[in-house]
């Protein structure tokens, strides 16, 4: 369901923020404009980089969370909010997101407990890896098995001219690609 500025119901709307300050201006809006209802989901997740891995923590929708105003009166305020750049729109139309939207993603990220949701790569044998740490950084290769302890596999190499399997810690490998498309939310 869509609205334009002159219907007076009250919903869910699509918040767009500037890079990076969604929790930012969830909390802005919550504080300074006064709604009562503002939903910002967050991941959190671990990935490799120059300096080893780390973990990130980021919005769910990078650039985008939900409120819940009445579009009419509370537009302004909503737009004037430090770290907001606009409500989603097509033309004059701003699309609401139902109710049912809505709670579901409140049931997979209470905010009660102001919870981030970890998200974890998901190895099994067969599957393509880059190893990040150590003599053999930025090599890619394959899987073979899951050692037993759950903190390391074994991995195929070429070595020498012939294939061998090594075993490579979990902390030292990641799959390439988007983290967003490789994970799954646990």
């Amino acid at each position: 369901m869509s609205q334009s500025t002159d219907d007076c119901e009250s919903g869910w709307f699509c918040v767009r923020t500037k890079p990076k300050s969604e929790h930012i201006a969830a909390r802005n809006l919550q504080h300074f404009a006064h709604l009562d209802e503002v939903f910002c989901p967050r991941i959190r997740y671990e990935k490799a980089t120059r300096r080893g891995r780390v973990w990130f923590v980021e919005a769910l929708f990078p650039g985008y969370f939900f409120a819940r105003f009445d579009l009419a009166s509370d537009l302004r305020a909503v737009n004037a909010t430090s770290g907001v750049s606009g409500v989603l729109r097509f033309a004059d139309l701003y699309p609401q997101i139902s109710d049912t939207i809505v709670s579901e993603l409140r049931r997979e990220f209470p905010e009660e407990a102001n919870e981030i949701r970890i998200i974890r790569e998901e190895i099994t044998p067969g599957d393509e890896i880059i190893i990040t740490e150590g003599a053999m950084k930025g090599m890619k290769t394959t899987v073979t098995r899951m050692i037993s302890g759950g903190d390391r596999v074994a991995v195929l190499l070429d070595w020498l001219g012939e294939e061998r399997e090594a075993e490579v810690s979990l902390r030292a490998i990641t799959r390439p690609g988007n983290i967003r498309e490789k994970l799954r939310i646990l």
